[in-house]
C-alpha cells in the first residue's frame, strides 16, 4: 500500500511523466486511486499541485494530460515584406482627437461628447425595446430602414423653402457611421486621381477618406464665416472639380457657419460648374444660440449631396448615418455601399430611430443646448484669464470645439509634449489643414469630460507657452 499524503503522489507522478511524452494522457482518477490507494480527494490535491507547477494541464471532460514545452522565439514575419511590396506613401495616421487617454488627465483633444450630454436612459431602454422586436435577428434592406430612411428625409424636407421639393425616403441611405459614407462618396462621386474641393481646415477624417480613396485634394481657404466664395470660384474653374466637401454649420476645427448669403453663392456655383456640394452636417444637434438649416434643404436638382451621423449625438455605440442624394449619385453611393458593408444592422438603426422620434429626445436637445454653453464659455473665460496669448477668432454658436490661434512663434509639438507630461492633453491644429498650415492652432473640445477641470488646464497650457516665450 503506497503512502497517501499528495506529495507521494506528485512525486511518483512526476517520475511517470518525465518518461511521458509531451501531450500524453495521465491515468484517470480513478486508475490512480486505486494505484496509489488514497481517497479521490488526496488525488485531486495532487493532481492541482501538478498543474500549478506547470507539469500537466487539464482538459475538462476529457482529461489530464503532460504538458508540451512550449519555447519561446522571435516572430517570423518576414515574409509579408515580398508578400506586401514597397511601402506606399504615408497615410495620414489617427488623429489625436482619437486617442483615448487615462482618467486622471485634463482630456482637451477629444472628438465625442462626454457621457453626461449623451441621451443614455433614452438609449438603454431603447435597446430593451428593440431587443425584443424581429430587428434582433433579421437583416435590414440594403439601403436602410423604411422607417429610418422617411426620418432623414423629413429632417432635410421639413426645412425645405416654398417651391423647392423635399426628398423622398428612397433618397436616402444608411451607413454605419459617416467615416464609410465619406469614402465611398468621394470614390463614386469623384474617383481617384480626380479633384476633390476642400475647405482649408477642414475635418481629419475626410483628409483620410480622400487620401483612402486616391483622390486629389484641393484645398480652399476657409475661415469662421465659411470659405472665400471668389477662391471657390478659382478653383472650380482652375481644377475642373466636380465636388466640394464642406461643413456649412459649427465646422470641424473651426466652429464656423455660413450665412444664408454664403450658402446661396455656394448652391449657385455649384450649379454653374454643374458639381456636387458634400454637405457634412455633423453637428446638426449641436446648436448653442442657433439652429441648423441644411444646405441641401435649398436644393431639389441633386447638386447637394447631405451626410449627418448621429453617433456623436446618440451614442459612440450607435453607429448610424444617414445620406440624401437625389438621382444617379445615389444609385452610384448605394452601390458603394453594398459593395463595402452589404447592409447597416437593423437593430441599431431600430435603436438609432426609437431615440429620435421619443419626445424626451427634444427635451434633451434643450438641456444639450444649455449645458455645451456652459461648458463654451467656462473654457473661454479659463483661456482668457490664463492663457492672453490666444486668441479664438470667433465664439462659435453651435458645435464642440474652440478653434484658438497661438502665437506664430510657438512649438506646437513640443507644446502638446510638455501639456501631456502635466497632465493635459491637447490636440495641435496642423492635421486639420490639407496644405501647409497657416498658424500654429489648437482644436479644443469644450464637451470632453470633468470640465469642473477646464481652468486647471487652461493653466497649465499658458504656463507651458510662457516657459516657450522664456527659452
Amino acid at each position: 500500500m503506497y503512502d497517501d499524503s499528495s506529495g507521494r503522489i506528485v512525486a511518483g507522478l512526476r517520475e511517470w511523466i518525465a518518461a511521458a511524452a509531451p501531450g500524453a494522457r495521465l491515468p484517470s482518477s480513478r486508475e490512480l486511486v486505486t494505484r496509489y490507494g488514497a481517497s479521490p480527494v488526496t488525488v485531486q490535491k495532487a493532481l492541482r499541485t501538478l498543474v500549478a507547477q506547470g507539469a500537466v494541464e487539464t482538459r475538462p471532460g476529457v482529461g489530464t494530460f503532460v504538458r508540451a514545452v512550449r519555447v519561446a522565439r522571435p516572430n517570423d514575419h518576414g515574409w509579408q515584406t515580398a508578400a506586401l511590396g514597397p511601402r506606399p506613401q504615408p497615410a495620414q495616421q489617427l488623429s489625436r482627437a482619437q486617442h483615448t487617454v487615462p482618467n486622471d488627465v485634463v482630456a482637451l483633444h477629444s472628438g465625442y461628447p462626454d457621457r453626461e450630454l449623451l441621451p443614455e436612459r433614452l438609449v438603454r431602454a431603447a435597446f430593451t425595446r428593440v431587443a425584443r422586436t424581429d430587428a434582433a435577428v433579421t437583416r435590414s434592406p440594403a439601403a436602410g430602414t423604411p422607417e429610418l430612411q422617411a426620418w432623414f428625409a423629413g429632417e432635410v424636407g421639413g426645412a425645405a423653402p416654398v417651391g423647392v421639393a423635399p426628398p423622398a425616403p428612397s433618397d436616402v441611405v444608411v451607413f454605419p457611421g459617416s467615416q464609410s459614407s465619406l469614402s465611398i462618396t468621394f470614390r463614386a462621386l469623384v474617383g481617384a486621381g480626380r479633384p476633390l474641393l476642400v475647405e482649408s481646415p477642414t475635418y481629419w477624417g475626410a483628409l483620410l477618406a480622400a487620401e483612402q480613396v486616391g483622390v486629389q485634394v484641393v484645398p480652399v481657404p476657409s475661415g469662421p464665416g465659411g470659405p472665400d466664395p471668389e477662391a471657390l470660384a478659382r478653383a472650380f474653374e482652375q481644377t475642373g472639380a466636380r465636388a466640394f466637401y464642406a461643413q456649412p454649420h459649427f465646422a470641424n476645427p473651426t466652429g464656423g457657419r455660413w450665412s444664408p448669403d454664403l450658402c446661396d453663392e455656394v448652391l449657385q456655383l455649384a450649379r454653374q460648374h454643374g458639381a456636387y456640394v458634400i454637405e457634412d452636417d455633423w453637428a446638426h444637434d449641436f446648436g448653442i444660440t442657433e439652429d441648423v438649416v441644411p444646405l441641401a434643404s435649398r436644393d431639389d436638382a441633386g447638386h447637394v449631396v447631405y451626410l449627418r451621423s448621429l453617433t456623436k449625438s446618440v451614442s459612440p455605440a450607435v453607429r448610424v448615418a444617414g445620406l440624401v442624394a437625389r438621382g444617379p449619385a445615389r444609385d452610384r453611393i448605394l452601390a458603394g455601399a453594398q459593395a463595402e458593408s452589404m447592409y447597416v444592422s437593423g437593430m441599431l438603426q431600430a435603436v438609432a430611430l426609437d431615440v429620435v422620434t421619443q419626445p424626451a429626445w427634444r427635451t434633451h436637445l434643450r438641456g444639450l443646448r444649455q449645458q455645451l454653453a456652459g461648458r463654451r464659455d467656462l473654457l473661454l473665460g479659463a483661456l482668457r484669464e490664463h492663457v492672453p496669448e490666444a486668441r479664438v477668432e470667433a465664439v462659435p454658436q453651435g458645435g464642440l470645439n474652440l478653434w484658438v490661434r497661438l502665437p506664430d512663434t510657438t512649438d506646437l509639438d513640443r507644446l502638446v509634449r510638455d501639456c501631456e507630461a502635466a497632465g493635459v492633453i491637447i490636440a495641435a491644429g496642423d492635421e486639420w489643414f490639407p496644405a501647409e498650415p497657416t498658424g500654429a492652432y489648437l482644436r479644443l473640445n469644450y464637451s470632453g469630460p470633468n470640465p469642473g477641470a477646464f481652468p486647471e488646464g487652461a493653466r497649465v497650457l499658458g504656463e507651458m507657452l510662457a516657459r516657450q516665450a522664456r527659452r
